[in-house]
């Protein structure tokens, strides 16, 4: 069972910057990928971004292309995903989850989930 914690959420201008982490417990995240999540009041949750740990690979959503940066820290065994140019459509309680294997931008295809963090982005 892999146990995740996220941190770094906050409250924050528009154009503004913050880096989220979701450190990794209990298994090595070897096979597996990881990704980021975010849910708006009223909205479905979506994708934002995904790396696999062994090979980096990554992906991101078209809507967070070039802003969003998602990346990994092997011997912490950390995923963090640096947020920058925040926009007020940014807001939203932010997930990491991890599955093993590749890469899958559907939410439901992933296994073990964190407990979220707010990010609040004011215009």
């Amino acid at each position: 069972q892999v146990q995740l914690v996220e941190s770094g959420g906050g409250l924050v201008q528009a154009g503004g910057s913050l880096r989220l982490s979701c450190a990794a417990s209990g298994r090595s995240l070897s096979n597996y990928a990881v990704g980021w999540f975010r849910q708006a009041p009223g909205k479905e949750r979506e994708t934002v971004a995904a790396i696999r740990w062994s090979a980096g690979s990554t992906y991101y959503a078209d809507s967070v292309k070039g802003r969003f940066t998602i990346s990994k820290d092997n011997f912490r065994n950390t995923v963090y995903l640096q947020m920058n140019s925040l926009k007020p459509e940014d807001t939203a309680v932010y997930y990491c989850a991890t599955r093993r294997g590749s890469i899958v931008v559907v939410a439901a295809e992933y296994d073990y989930w964190g407990q979220g963090t707010q990010v609040t982005v004011s215009s």
